[in-house]
């Protein structure tokens, strides 16, 4: 299985408020990170990096695991921990109140895939049949959409975009949304934040399909476009391709 991780600040923001990563364990199987920090006194930054590095910390001591339930169970566990620590911290420390992050997670064996997410940054999944996002945005514009009251095109330009019904770090308790879906040879993940699919469209990304040179180029590409297209916001994407005779490369911010 390889794993690939990039970040960039954009062409806008003064600093990076994002972080993730792609880490393996010795079982061989791959855990990918993307989280979007935000609010608080520039503070989106604590959010993120304290939610990559506590699954990171829970995943170097996780064991073996070999069911979609154990996988689905430890994601939830392991957001909620996450979700906790950064609230805690929050009441703590003043000048962090109000902060949060989005995150999404993949947990990859070589049978399965296990996706949780709480925010707007997106999990898309490709194989030979096509090409779908497979997270639903927990955002104002997204229910919205949901409930007809705007369509998705008006979506794209809500002055309301950013805003987030959920995110971690905002509550105490908060639990990730998760699915299980079949991972085979040759499938791919890519897990992103919105300053990449605010810029570059599905039809755009879905070139994960088909995409067969090194995985930085394709991260390079992406992002890219989404700094020719102004690069307001900070840009990050993980990919996770199920190609087993190739090696792990991890990557962490």
């Amino acid at each position: 299985m390889i794993g690939y991780y990039e970040t960039d600040q954009g062409k806008v923001r003064i600093h990076n408020e994002d972080a993730g990563g792609v880490f393996k364990n010795d079982a061989g199987q791959v855990l990918a990170i993307v989280a979007d920090g935000m609010g608080g006194h520039q503070a989106g930054d604590v959010a993120s990096q304290m939610t990559t590095l506590h699954l990171h910390k829970k995943w170097q001591e996780a064991t073996l695991i070999e069911t979609p339930g154990e996988a689905e169970e430890w994601i939830k566990e392991a957001v909620r921990s996450a979700n906790n620590e950064i609230k805690t911290y929050a009441n703590d420390h003043e000048e962090c109140a109000g902060m949060g992050t989005t995150v999404v997670v993949a947990l990859c064996t070589g049978e399965f895939a296990t996706i949780g997410h709480i925010g707007d940054s997106r999990c898309y999944f490709a194989n030979s049949y096509g090409f779908k996002v497979i997270t639903e945005d927990h955002s104002l514009v997204n229910e919205l959409v949901r409930s007809g009251q705007i369509t998705e095109e008006q979506a794209e330009h809500h002055p309301r975009k950013n805003v987030l019904l959920k995110a971690l770090g905002t509550e105490f308790d908060l639990t990730a949304d998760v699915k299980t879906m079949e991972f085979e040879e040759n499938d791919r993940l890519l897990l992103c934040t919105d300053g990449l699919t605010n810029k570059v469209s599905d039809e755009e990304l879905s070139e994960l399909k088909s995409f067969e040179g090194e995985w930085s180029s394709f991260t390079r590409q992406m992002i890219d476009l989404a700094n020719e297209r102004g690069g307001e916001d900070n840009i990050t994407l993980a990919v996770v391709h199920h190609h087993p005779s190739s090696d792990q490369k991890e990557g962490a911010e």
